[in-house]
């Protein structure tokens, strides 16, 4: 009897047993099952529900700031000598989306943004947001690395790429601007409902100018971007141009990757 019960026996009787009393036990065993099946039903389940948050979560929030989170910080707020901002508005967007139906406005928004969401998992950037027609992305955060001016420029002329490759798919006539700057920021979470990962900063509004100042199809990037990257890729120069809120500036324009 002790070997049976060490081999997960959970009940016994003893010879010559009783009829009621083997029927009570056995529907006792399998009430027991039904419990611990419908336990790990639950469990599962639970299990399931738990990741599909946790893929929710990392679809706001980038993982090492998820993580944060989950481990009870209140305010997370962090300071960055030194990232890379970009960015990217679509030329003559509402008035392309004037001869389009809602649906078809969002596929196409959507087929544009997959792409570019594409490109920042394989530069390992930190996408921060989309408004309108318009997309933010940053190199250097929320874990810092050396080559995140690189990284940007590698995105930058993809997407020139990839507007253009979609344009000629979808005959439709789409641009792009995208404005890039190099400096400090100040990062963190925002909200309690509908909460979001944003940068703040001298920076981040200077990355803005140079893409609202900026020309279709073109790559504009200040002096200290360009600064970051002149050893590798190529650059014309567009000279002092008056900058809203910043006066005068000298950029350049980011051309390719130096053979």
């Amino acid at each position: 009897i002790v070997r049976c019960i060490e081999l997960g026996a959970e009940d016994y009787l003893s010879k010559p047993f009783n009829p009621v009393l083997l029927k009570a036990r056995i529907n006792a065993c399998l009430e027991k099952k039904r419990l611990r099946d419908q336990e790990q039903a639950y469990l599962k389940r639970l299990a399931e529900e738990q990741e599909k948050s946790e893929r929710l979560l990392l679809n706001i929030l980038p993982a090492p700031i998820a993580q944060r989170l989950k481990q009870g910080e209140k305010t997370i707020a962090d300071s960055f000598s030194e990232v890379t901002v970009l960015f990217g508005d679509l030329v003559g967007f509402t008035k392309l989306s004037a001869n389009l139906s809602p649906a078809e406005l969002v596929e196409l928004l959507n087929m544009i943004f997959s792409r570019f969401d594409e490109l920042a998992e394989k530069y390992g950037l930190e996408k921060i947001k989309t408004i309108g027609d318009a997309y933010m992305i940053v190199g250097g955060l929320p874990t810092p690395r050396e080559d995140h001016a690189e990284a940007i420029a590698e995105m930058a002329l993809d997407m020139l790429h990839q507007i253009k490759e979609i344009s000629e798919q979808q005959g439709k006539p789409l641009q792009i601007r995208i404005g890039i700057n190099t400096g400090a920021v100040e990062a963190g979470v925002i909200g309690t409902k509908k909460f979001a990962y944003d940068l703040w900063g001298d920076t981040v509004n200077t990355a803005h100018r140079m893409e609202s100042h900026g020309i279709p199809g073109v790559i504009q990037v200040t002096e200290d971007t360009y600064n970051c990257l002149a050893n590798k890729y190529t650059f014309q120069e567009r000279g002092m141009i008056e900058i809203k809120g910043k006066g005068m500036m000298r950029t350049y324009l980011l051309v390719g990757r130096k053979e």
